[in-house]
Parts: C-alpha cells; sequence; structure tokens
C-alpha cells in the first residue's frame, strides 16, 4: 500500500509492511536502501528468501536456506 513500507525479520525470512510514520516493530528492520523487493519474485524478493540481515544489520544466508 502506498502508506505503508516493507521491513525484513532480523534472522528470518518474514516480512511485514509498517505504516509509513510507524519504526519497524521488534524483531524487524527497514530492508538495505536499493534492496527493497517492489513485487512477488523480483530480484530482491528472490534475494532476501535465502538472505536476510542479523542483529548488527550484516546480510547473512537465511537459517533454513540450506
Amino acid at each position: 500500500m502506498s502508506n505503508e513500507y516493507p521491513v525484513l525479520t532480523v534472522g528470518d525470512t518474514g516480512s511485514a509492511c509498517v505504516g509509513e510514520g510507524d519504526q519497524p516493530p521488534a524483531g524487524y528492520v527497514r530492508y538495505p536502501k536499493g534492496k527493497v523487493p517492489q513485487q512477488v519474485d523480483d530480484k530482491w524478493d528472490v534475494y532476501w528468501r535465502t538472505h536476510t540481515l542479523d542483529k548488527d544489520g550484516n546480510v547473512i544466508d537465511a537459517p533454513d536456506a540450506g
């Protein structure tokens, strides 16, 4: 939706949407700039299925990626 932005689960591949003026809830962070999925199966949607961010904001392999 136009008044929301996507957020990524820290340490996992889950995601959610947050209201534009709100901070991500505990356990979620904004996607890194320039790496935000725009639609299902686009480049970044596919990428974030096997990657995630750790608590320090570093990109890591997702726990269930294999």
